[in-house]
């Protein structure tokens, strides 16, 4: 009985054990982590709100860059400088990429004309003195079409670290009235009776005032599958976002700080594409019928085996949490395209942090042909290894063999 009873002890402790760390990898759990995790009071750092890092990012990427990465890992974001090597992409595979391609400078010769790509160029140029983010965007003083300062840019910039924004049981949003139990991003439904799940990544919100000189005005819509930072060589993974052309449209948030290209005003006097704007019937048909440069036929192969394509994603006309969940897959069962009532918003073309092109686009829009005669190009001082990864290790046979640019995905033109 002893032997009995002592067993039952351990197996306890091992449950109890088992359990607090599977609570251990949720740190946010969708609001305010322990204060520990990222303030110290006795910090030996010199900053105002005694961070565990030089900065706010800094302190950031003290759990979201791992110098022990070998490939896509979990809720990281940066691949380490100590994981960079000439010629191979950055291992980080997350839909919003990975900011390590701003640390990718390339140049080449084309046509006897030397050309230039500075890294910045690649996405967001945060600040984060202790991961080697040291520089300013030096061809925007201020957010394009916006005024935000680039010198302030950080994770903060977007990103909550306190993680106020809450959806509650009715899918209101609030940033209090009921205790936040979990993170939103995986959500299957609203939460229990008053209780609240954070706000999609812990992102930014109308009353959100960590970032000088950005006043959201909207409550970012989405549903990520539970793994969702890995290779897409075989199977996509499809990121639902939601809000529709309701006042939380992707949009108009990315609009904080690029009201001019939100609005549609563009930049030096020309107009920009519309987003949150309904992708109307001729659009979708485009987008659900062409597979691939030259065939528009709707008849999808086994490797790309629907219309959807998170090389091109879209804002689904709800915020309706289940609705989303039911889409957010990695396994490819789910591969319906939009109807002409979804929408084409920022994440249609550009990755939130930064891409392996310019401006964070999802694809190379500076080459005529994205596949060269079936393979991977390397004109443009990028390895064909680094296009592939950059292209999240699709292998070229999945497009046309001269496949050209994903803008016809809905333009259907080539």
């Amino acid at each position: 009985m002893k032997a009995l009873k002592l067993s039952l002890v351990i197996m306890a402790a091992a449950l109890l054990t088992l359990g607090l760390g599977g609570m251990a990898y949720a740190f946010h759990a969708g609001g305010v982590a322990d204060c520990a995790g990222c303030h110290s009071m006795h910090s030996p750092l010199s900053n105002a709100h005694l961070l565990v890092g030089s900065d706010a990012s800094s302190t950031c990427l003290t759990c979201h860059e791992h110098a022990g990465d070998t490939g896509p890992s979990s809720y990281h974001v940066s691949t380490a400088q100590a994981n960079l090597t000439v010629g191979t992409a950055p291992l980080q595979r997350g839909p919003a990429g990975d900011f390590a391609w701003l640390k990718k400078n390339y140049s080449w010769t084309a046509h006897g004309t030397a050309s230039n790509e500075d890294g910045s160029i690649h996405g967001h140029s945060i600040i984060a003195a202790d991961n080697g983010y040291t520089v300013v965007d030096p061809a925007h003083a201020t957010s394009p079409g916006g005024s935000f300062m680039s010198s302030n840019l950080g994770c903060d910039s977007c990103h909550d670290p306190h993680g106020k924004g809450r959806i509650l049981s009715d899918g209101s949003f609030a940033t209090t009235g009921a205790p936040i139990i979990a993170s939103g991003s995986t959500a299957s439904a609203n939460p229990p009776a008053g209780q609240a799940y954070g706000i999609y990544r812990i992102l930014a919100h109308p009353n959100y005032t960590g970032a000088p000189g950005a006043t959201y005005t909207t409550w970012p819509v989405a549903v990520s599958p539970s793994s969702y930072n890995r290779t897409e060589a075989a199977t996509m993974t499809r990121i639902a976002y939601g809000g529709g052309s309701s006042a939380n449209g992707w949009g108009k948030w990315c609009g904080t700080c690029h009201a001019q290209i939100a609005t549609g005003a563009g930049l030096k006097g020309h107009p920009s594409h519309p987003v949150d704007a309904a992708i109307t019937a001729n659009f979708a048909t485009n987008y659900n019928n062409y597979v691939m440069s030259g065939n528009t036929s709707g008849t999808f192969p086994g490797t790309a085996p629907g219309p959807y394509s998170s090389l091109v994603p879209y804002q689904e006309a709800t915020s309706a949490l289940g609705t989303l969940f039911s889409h957010a897959k990695t396994d490819n069962s789910v591969l319906g395209g939009p109807s002409a009532t979804d929408e084409v918003t920022c994440h249609s073309c550009h990755r939130s942090h930064a891409s392996g092109w310019q401006h964070a686009l999802r694809w190379n829009n500076n080459e005529t042909f994205i596949v060269n005669n079936g393979a991977w190009p390397a004109d443009d001082g990028r390895t064909s290894i680094e296009t592939q990864g950059a292209m999240y290790d699709r292998p070229a046979t999945m497009f046309a063999t001269y496949q050209r640019s994903l803008c016809n995905k809905c333009h259907a033109m080539d």
